[in-house]
């Protein structure tokens, strides 16, 4: 029998191997897996709600299956888990509303209905922020999720319950969505590897809340959590839209991000320095400034603030009569609102920065042509940059950077808003960590079609600079 802690670090690939070549049933592999939840989700809360009986009976039928020589499917035997916002038949879908609570869903998301084809079994949903409207992940239903490798740290958001999830090994690879650094706020804050895709590369059908805005679904990206990058691409592979095309890594030329007025900490730097002389000698590499880095934040908060929140706020109170700002403040006063201040004070935002008509039709024009440059821009070009200023800091903290009406979101925000505003595949890859042993990941950006070498790359650092470590 394979060692546990050989199991809940194995990546996906890995656990799949193991099972076709019968070195370990897929009932171990996954009663270990549920087991690590079980044991960690105490102290770290980065479950939602579990289906641990049904896994198991899952796993049971896969160990017949294959007895009889019958086993297919890329995810045959492998235990995974997902962000709640992905409609699993039989589960809840809540976005963490307390309103929403029993929502049970007869049919499964597009993604998940994919990745059951191809033999994955379901453990479990994680944690997020209610309607996934915040990079820090704390809701009214199932409360904070605590970074794991260190409790009284942000797991960031909104997939945060799945990064810590993946970060402590209680699932072989999961997955997330992304519209303002969900993906990667959480890969680089717990030391995971996280995909978002590009526009429209991905189905949303099924993932709650549907994003209706057309500019909204070009910032959208749905993606892997992994624990190494092959297992992001396999992942990426089988939920997207679009076959990957092959392409050479050394036709590419790689700009590793140069620290600008933008706050970055010392450790950042450091490790983007390393980056760029361990590419230097292999690769075609330059330090330039980024275009259109400065106005992605910017141009994200009006997009996210299109309609003054209204939608959002429509779903966040059921009956659409619902005023933030009372929330808001019943919720500092008493913590007893039906809606956490995070959510609340998001909406707030919202309204006063949406955009007057004059000024919609100037970022129409202003999207357009970026859209045109950056086509040409990132033909043959990735880059490498931060994900945030800093590693993953205490509870609150992310909250109040990027939500203060001071628009201190313009410091902040321009690393991880960049690929949204702009609809581009980003991979973060973890490269390092700071004196405390936090863990610090790198931002791999391209155009869409492009993706085959942003994995690429990403491979080379996760070779070069260690990648994923399960936090014990």
């Amino acid at each position: 029998m394979k060692d546990i802690d050989f199991i809940l670090e194995a990546d996906a690939l890995k656990i799949r191997e193991m099972v076709m070549n019968r070195e370990v049933s897929v009932s171990t592999i996954t009663s270990g897996f549920i087991e690590r939840m079980k044991n960690k989700n105490p102290t770290v809360n980065f479950l939602a709600e579990d289906r641990f009986d049904e896994a198991m009976e899952q796993a049971a039928q896969a160990d017949a299956v294959l007895s009889n020589g019958g086993a297919v499917g890329a995810l045959f035997g492998v235990p995974m888990s997902m962000k709640e916002s992905f409609d699993v038949a039989g589960m809840q879908t809540t976005g963490g509303l307390l309103s929403r609570k029993g929502y049970v869903q007869e049919n499964d998301a597009d993604v998940v209905r994919k990745l059951k084809a191809e033999g994955a079994i379901i453990i479990g949903k994680t944690n997020t922020p209610e309607l996934c409207f915040c990079q820090e992940t704390d809701n009214k239903l199932y409360g904070r999720t605590n970074n794991p490798w260190n409790l009284e740290r942000t797991a960031g958001g909104s997939s945060g319950g799945e990064g810590a999830a993946i970060a402590i090994g209680a699932a072989a690879v999961g997955l997330g969505s992304d519209i303002g650094g969900s993906i990667r706020f959480p890969s680089h804050f717990n030391g995971v590897i996280g995909f978002k895709s590009g526009k429209g590369q991905v189905s949303q059908v099924g993932s709650f809340p549907f994003v209706e805005d057309p500019w909204q679904q070009r910032m959208l990206g749905i993606g892997p959590i992994a624990k190494s990058v092959r297992d992001a691409k396999l992942i990426y592979s089988l939920i997207a839209e679009h076959r990957i095309e092959k392409l050479d890594l050394s036709s590419f030329t790689i700009n590793v991000f140069r620290t600008t007025d933008f706050p970055l900490s010392n450790e950042s730097v450091k490790i983007l320095n390393n980056v760029y002389l361990s590419l230097k000698d292999a690769f075609m590499t330059v330090r330039e400034p980024l275009p259109y880095l400065e106005e992605s934040a910017l141009f994200w908060q009006e997009i996210m603030s299109i309609d003054g929140g209204e939608a959002t706020r429509k779903v966040a109170f059921e009956n659409g009569k619902g005023s933030p700002l009372s929330a808001y403040m019943k919720d500092r006063a008493n913590g007893k609102a039906e809606i956490h201040r995070y959510l609340s004070w998001a909406l707030i935002g919202a309204s006063l920065f949406k955009p007057s008509p004059k000024r919609v039709d100037q970022l129409s024009y202003l999207l357009d042509a970026g859209d045109q440059f950056l086509e040409g821009y990132l033909e043959n070009r990735l880059v490498v940059m931060p994900v945030y200023h800093t590693v993953a800091p205490p509870h609150g903290i992310v909250y109040k950077e990027i939500f203060s009406i001071k628009k201190t979101f313009l410091k902040y925000m321009p690393f991880a808003a960049y690929a949204n505003t702009w609809g581009l595949p980003s991979l973060t890859v973890p490269i390092g960590k700071d004196a405390d042993g936090m863990p610090i990941g790198l931002q791999i950006i391209g155009k869409n079609g492009n993706e085959d070498a942003i994995f690429s790359l990403g491979s080379f650092l996760e070779k070069e600079f260690g990648g994923y470590a399960r936090v014990q």
